[in-house]
């Protein structure tokens, strides 16, 4: 906004004389210094790129809001009228020059469109309907600057990071990607320079002691959320760009530390030529001092009549201009001065300020100084990057970049070591319960289907393993959309580093099980087969763990990628030449097996193994046989056995192969296709990955569910009308917060805490987090508790609010004098810092859930109902009440979220005190204004508040009575009045305040040892001081005072939670059926994976024969049932977890509701969707094979479809309910799926089963009690008819007709073949079976009855699978028991 700046500086080196430098302190000098050395060669000038831009107009869709479809509503096509054709002008008609040393802030309140500028003059343009006008950098085009991507950065104000990496190894990766080709002078390697980088930044930031500790997240524990802000400033940093656009950098930090940033930014962009663009929110006049375009915006708006006072923030002065209850007119302007933002503008326009802004935003790309600079600039960048990427955007060379991911990627795998371990753990497991299974494969015929199992099992299990590469794609999607954004590294260096990473560990895992699958089966006992067998596995899971991250690539949502990697995954297996051999697969699908890695190494395994071989027929496959046949008196055959010729008692393998189509030359050819399978899957993974975005890229909107269409009107329109209303609700806003606190709670209690320390393990030992620290909170107090980021401030809060699960706490914490009663974690409001929500909840249900379930059950609900309206109407979410949360990038704003997560606990009516962790970090000046000023009036009711807060104004701080002061370690410092106590307290010990100065910026500075607290142990300082004795007195004589009064806690209300189990489950239940219904990608999926699936199993065995060979294919897709469950529950799981983790940081801590609804609400929520897939299976599925159309068979299977339909959905739930994430989770499932399906009685029939196994493992699985159930539904009474070629031809003993040479073979165990020639004294033919029922008999199903039988213990199944549910649940909440005390 203005022409005014400070001298032109780019160019000149830091000296002890400059005016920026000497505003700073010793260490930071020190700092900039080394930054400087580091940053540029003696012999070259800093890189300098100004930036400008004329007629900036930005234009997003036209609604402020998007329809959420649910369920119903996305097949309606009635009702939805075209809202989105009209354009929302986002940023209008905008001209800036920033030159290069300049430093420009960009004010605004909420919704202005501040992000929306930096997001664009970053050269981010994606996600907005139209950007017109021109912005050069330098001289260049906005497209011409594409290819310097890396040298003009946005640091978003969301916190992107890989939780689980140490804040050293994040900092290093971003500085080893930046590293000059050439070094500066005195710097010997390239590491040596990354690390001392790295070592600078993390210093400078004052965040060098948390180089070991995990970043963190909302559910992960790391760094504060301060010092997490400061490691995202750091990797921004690292960088080493030319234009830096920060958008809220500061927000988070401590004012001491928010400003010693923003002196740090302001010396760097002098020193070294930068262009330095932010955005801020509760600036002090001290950071907004640092700046040169914004000097003379002040002055403007006074000379239209607007006044400053003396003592308030500048950024808020200007930000308040266009809020009626902020804003303070000057004497004899009471009549002219504008009073709409439009209007202000207009002025803007009429001004020379804007005359001269457009001239100089206009001439400086023209100008000789941005041409030569942009020359200059240009070399100097190509110079730097490595030879190998002179063309590209990114600095290092592509070796560089691959290398440095391997790297971050085994750091990520010793970050989640649980994940690893499982993987290799469950695999070992795996082998040796298979190697168990087919233990000692006979070297008869009853071999070829036990080692074609082994073969098909060891496939089969590391694909299923490979399945959780889908899972895994989306955890460290958001990071590598940002790394991209700044360009670090090509995508595909990415890809290539996770290969080469995790070549090693699936070679250990394919070694492992091979190792012990391989010879406890019996396999072929050579050397040569063994490593052909394992080399060939090795290429397969390679193969398919890069198949499924290709899929995971190629698909913008978890729930797309889960269909197609579910029904893919099927599909291959089934075809891969074991279910459905390659001579009987209809035309129509034979593609699919040509398409096949899997089918590939079927084919080689299988022919690896029998090549060479001669296999004698045996057991039921050698008619007759047993006592008295074989001995030269009559003949017998081989029956049912691949490739025998008619009479022969034996078949070769390669005879059999052949029956197969499969061929032992076939063997390399296959293993190379394998290897270019492999080849086409990484390069598909690469391209994928490459289109990757940032969530909410471009223009975010709220969101809305469809049913509530009409009651949204107001944000549904056009970009005009919008503006029409905006004043009007300025003007009415605050309204409602007069009439305020009248009807809110009052608090009686007093909460005492003294002598609170707080010590955790750690690797290097015990840490103590909070050491001796006391005071108290009372009715009509507003406490704040302030310090350092990283004092314990949080950590504080957590303690007294009993939240904390691991460590020792020593003390005593009271209330009224007595210990802090069972209901206290309800009774207490707790504003978290991380705003974690149910996404699909809208606001006012999410409040209308915590007032219901939190307030005293003998409240009236519509009572409850009634204060959430108040709450709504002080915290002004009218507007908002009707939307959805939302995740990150879509729905609430940052801003929003936290007015919801205030709201939230306001609704509950925290009897005792209220609790608040930044509550106004992320709001601008107003906002966090009006919500202090709304603590004021909580506390003036009678309730008692402790606040943690950053950065607070004069007026900010003047609220609140108390102050607890924290410094590094948390330690105490001060515990008083805020005010003249305050000052005093400082003066005395050598730290005035100076007039002017905003008090609670100036202790802040003190304590952490900057200007006149320097050298001074502000702990002992406080310890020694009568201040803190005066206090121990006051905290004793209240304990003792309010022990001796009855207890202000309702003693009828002192249960841990306020409603009833029965009220808790039917309104979780509620809101678990809500959101399913609104969450159309994850039900529509689930859908569709059900008719695929029932679809491709119809038609792959369509209308199946009467043959012996034909029972087979009645038992595989009977046997393909099973396997719509891993997809399905590989796609449910993850939806559980997220539940699962916003119950367990926010609503199980806040006693919101006990963990058994909240398992019931998940379960239930689940039916109708179940039993709607069950019959899109059954009807896609059971007809297409030509299974009996009898009312009892057909009814009887879909009952048992429905049962399997809840027993996969419990089993998956069970796993869900105890593992600590998704991807752990996805890697169990495979040891629970494959265990249960390879001790069905189909993969090694009953018979054939380990006995260690057959009579306690067989039994308790249940998939076999639903497979033989369904078999004899559809099988028990199916007319067998041989085919020639499956009849055993073979003469009697002379002198006997075929009937008598067989009798007593048929009265044993021939019991069940048909002899179609009994009379005959020749060529004795025998069909196998008679029925289906024969056929059955051999797998252990004896009686019809055992169906109806099976199917019922199938329920009994489900029951207590479910009941596993709720174990799982009871384990995992034991397991978060509170620290000691």
């Amino acid at each position: 906004m203005s022409q005014v700046r400070r001298p032109e500086s780019g160019a000149d080196r830091l000296t002890t004389s400059s005016p920026m430098v000497a505003e700073l302190d010793g260490h930071m000098l020190d700092h900039l210094r080394r930054l400087e050395k580091l940053t540029t060669n003696s012999e070259e000038q800093p890189r300098k790129l100004g930036l400008s831009w004329s007629n900036l107009t930005v234009k997003g869709d036209g609604a402020n809001a998007t329809f959420n479809e649910n369920v119903a509503s996305q097949v309606n096509p009635l009702g939805k009228g075209n809202k989105g054709s009209h354009s929302r002008t986002i940023v209008d008609r905008s001209f800036g020059c920033v030159r290069p040393g300049e430093m420009l802030l960009v004010l605004g309140r909420p919704g202005a469109g501040c992000t929306t500028l930096l997001s664009v003059l970053a050269n981010n343009r994606r996600g907005f309907k139209e950007v017109s006008g021109e912005v050069r950098y330098g001289a260049m085009t906005s497209k011409e600057a594409q290819d310097f991507r890396g040298q003009i950065v946005m640091n978003t104000e969301d916190e992107i990071f890989y939780p689980t990496l140490p804040v050293q190894a994040t900092v290093d990766f971003a500085t080893r990607l930046r590293t000059p080709r050439q070094l500066p002078p005195g710097v010997e390697t390239h590491e040596a320079y990354s690390q001392s980088y790295s070592k600078l930044l993390l210093e400078s930031l004052g965040i060098a002691h948390t180089t070991r500790m995990k970043v963190g997240d909302a559910f992960i524990r790391g760094v504060s959320g301060g010092e997490r802000k400061r490691v995202s400033l750091a990797e921004c940093l690292a960088t080493r760009a030319s234009v830096y656009c920060w958008d809220n950098p500061i927000r988070g930090l401590d004012a001491s530390t928010a400003l010693e940033y923003i002196k740090t930014l302001r010396t760097m962009t002098s020193a070294l030529g930068l262009v330095t663009i932010l955005t801020l929110y509760q600036g002090g006049n001290a950071i907004y001092d640092q700046f040169d375009k914004i000097l003379d915006a002040v002055p403007f708006m006074e000379s239209l009549g607007f006044v400053c006072d003396g003592g308030s923030n500048q950024s808020d002065f200007l930000t308040g201009v266009v809020v009626p209850t902020e804003r303070h007119i000057a004497a004899g302007y009471e009549s002219k001065y504008p009073r709409t933002a439009n209007e202000i503008a207009a002025a803007y326009d009429r001004s020379e300020t804007k005359a001269a802004m457009i001239n100089e935003a206009c001439s400086y790309p023209e100008g000789a100084a941005a041409q030569e600079y942009t020359e200059a600039f240009k070399n100097i960048i190509i110079t730097e990057r490595d030879r190998g990427s002179r063309n590209s955007s990114v600095s290092a060379n592509f070796l560089n970049q691959v290398r440095f991911a391997i790297i971050r990627q085994y750091q990520l795998q010793r970050g989640d070591k649980s994940t690893v371990l499982i993987k290799q753990v469950s695999t070992l497991v795996q082998a040796l319960i298979g190697g168990s299974l087919f233990y000692n494969a006979p070297q008869n015929n009853l071999g070829l289907f036990i080692k074609g199992g082994a073969i098909f099992f060891s496939t089969l299990y590391h694909a299923l393993l490979a399945l959780g590469e889908v899972t895994d794609s989306f955890t460290g999607r958001p990071v590598l959309a940002k790394h991209r954004s700044f360009a670090l590294y090509h995508p595909a260096a990415f890809t290539l580093a996770q290969i080469i990473a995790d070549a090693p560990l699936l070679l250990f895992q394919v070694v492992q099980f091979s190792l012990v699958l391989y010879w406890m089966t019996g396999l072929r006992p050579t050397a040569e087969a063994f490593f052909i067998f394992l080399l060939i596995s090795y290429m397969n899971a390679m193969t398919m763990t890069q198949y499924f991250r290709a899929i995971g690539a190629a698909f913008p949502t978890f729930d797309a990628a889960t269909k197609v990697s579910g029904l893919s995954f099927v599909a291959l297996f089934i075809y891969m030449g074991y279910m459905i051999a390659k001579p009987v697969i209809h035309p129509w699908f034979v593609w699919i097996f040509w398409i096949n890695p899997m089918a590939y190494t079927f084919e080689a395994l299988l022919s690896n193994e029998f090549h060479n071989t001669i296999i004698p027929c045996a057991g039921l496959n050698l008619v007759p046989s047993g006592p008295g046949y074989g001995d030269n008196n009559g003949g017998q055959s081989c029956v049912g056995v691949r490739g025998a010729m008619p009479g022969s008692t034996s078949v070769t393998g390669d005879s059999y192969l052949n029956a197969l189509s499969y061929s032992h030359a076939h063997l390399w050819r296959n293993f190379g296709i394998l290897c270019a399978w492999w080849i086409f899957f990484v390069a598909l993974t690469m391209i994928f990955t490459g289109r990757w975005k940032l969530p909410g890229d471009g223009n975010r909107r709220l969101l809305v569910p469809r049913e509530h269409q009409g009651k949204v009107a107001h944000l549904l329109k056009s970009a005009d009308e919008e503006a029409q209303t905006s004043q009007e609700k300025l003007d009415s806003g605050s309204e409602s917060d007069s009439s305020g606190a009248k009807d809110l709670i009052r608090n009686k209690s007093v909460f005492t805490w003294k002598n609170l320390t707080y010590t955790v393990k750690t690797s290097e030992g015990d840490r103590v987090l909070l050491d001796n620290v006391q005071g108290y909170v009372k009715p009509g107090m507003l406490g704040a508790l302030m310090g350092s980021s990283g004092a314990g401030k949080t950590t504080l809060l957590d303690v007294l609010a009993r939240r904390k699960t691991q460590g020792t706490i020593q003390g005593s914490v009271l209330v009224d004098g007595r210990p802090v009663p069972i209901s206290f974690q309800r009774s207490a409001g707790y504003v978290e810092q991380m705003d974690v929500h149910e996404p699909l909840a809208t606001v006012r249900e999410a409040l209308e859930f915590s007032a219901l379930l939190r307030q005293p059950a003998d409240i009236p609900n519509h009572d409850k109902l009634r204060y959430v309206d108040t709450i709504v109407d002080l915290l002004e979410l009218q507007d908002l009440e009707h939307t959805l949360v939302g995740a990150p990038g879509s729905g609430l704003s940052i801003e929003q979220r936290k007015r919801l997560t205030i709201a939230v606990e306001l609704v509950a009516k925290p009897s005792i005190l209220i609790f608040l962790d930044e509550p106004t970090s992320g709001l601008d000046g107003q906002a966090a204004y009006a919500t202090v000023r709304f603590l004021r009036k909580l506390a003036m009711g009678g309730q008692a508040v402790l606040v943690t807060i950053h950065q607070p104004s004069a007026q900010l701080f003047a609220q609140f009575d108390k102050l607890l002061l924290l410094t590094t370690g948390g330690k105490p410092v001060y515990f008083g009045d805020v005010g003249e106590a305050l000052k005093d307290y400082f003066g005395r010990h050598g730290a005035p305040c100076p007039s002017g100065t905003n008090p609670a910026e100036h202790m802040i500075e003190v304590v952490t040892g900057v200007g006149a607290g320097r050298g001074k142990d502000w702990n002992r300082i406080w310890l020694e001081s009568p201040e803190n004795e005066k206090l121990t007195q006051e905290i004793d004589l209240m304990m003792q005072t309010a022990a001796t009064q009855p207890s202000s806690i309702d003693d009828e209300d002192d249960g841990e939670f306020a409603a009833s189990m029965w009220t808790q489950i039917k309104l979780v239940t509620q809101r678990m059926n809500v959101s399913l219904y609104r969450n159309t990608e994850y039900v529509n999926s689930k859908f569709a994976m059900h008719v695929s699936l029932g679809l491709l199993n119809g038609f792959t065995f369509w209308m199946i024969g009467d043959s012996p060979t034909d029972l087979q294919q009645n038992l595989f897709t009977i046997f393909n049932v099973i396997f719509v469950a891993p997809g399905v529950i590989s796609q449910l799981q993850p939806l559980f977890i997220d539940r699962r983790d916003i119950f367990e940081v926010r609503e199980k801590k806040s006693k919101m509701y006990h963990w058994a609804p909240f398992v019931t609400g998940l379960i239930i929520s689940e039916f109708p969707y179940l039993l709607i897939c069950g019959l899109l299976y059954y009807v896609c599925w059971y007809f297409g094979p030509g299974l009996s159309t009898s009312p009892y068979s057909a009814g009887s299977v879909f009952f048992v479809i429905l049962m399997y339909e809840l027993l996969y959905t419990a089993i998956g739930q069970s796993i869900a309910a105890y593992t600590p994430n998704a991807v752990f989770a996805s890697l169990v499932n495979p040891l629970m799926i494959v265990t249960l399906v390879s001790f069905s009685g189909v993969v090694v029939p009953y018979s054939q089963i380990q006995p260690f196994w057959r009579y306690w493992l067989y039994y308790l699985d249940p998939f076999n009690y639903l497979q033989s159930s369904l078999l004899i539904f559809t099988t028990w009474d199916k007319p067998v008819k041989c085919n020639p070629d499956e009849i055993a031809l073979f003469h009697p003993a002379v002198g006997q007709t075929c009937a008598e040479y067989l009798e007593v073979y048929q009265t044993s165990t021939g019991s069940g073949i048909n002899l179609l020639n009994p009379s005959d004294t020749v060529n004795c033919r025998v069909c196998q079976y008679s029925s289906g029922a024969d056929y059955l008999r051999t797998l252990n199903l004896a009686e019809k009855s055992d169906g109806w039988r099976n199917a019922g213990i199938v329920v009994v199944f489900v029951i207590g699978i479910y009941g596993l549910v709720y174990l799982m649940m009871k384990l995992r909440t034991k397991q978060t028991k509170k620290a000691e005390s």
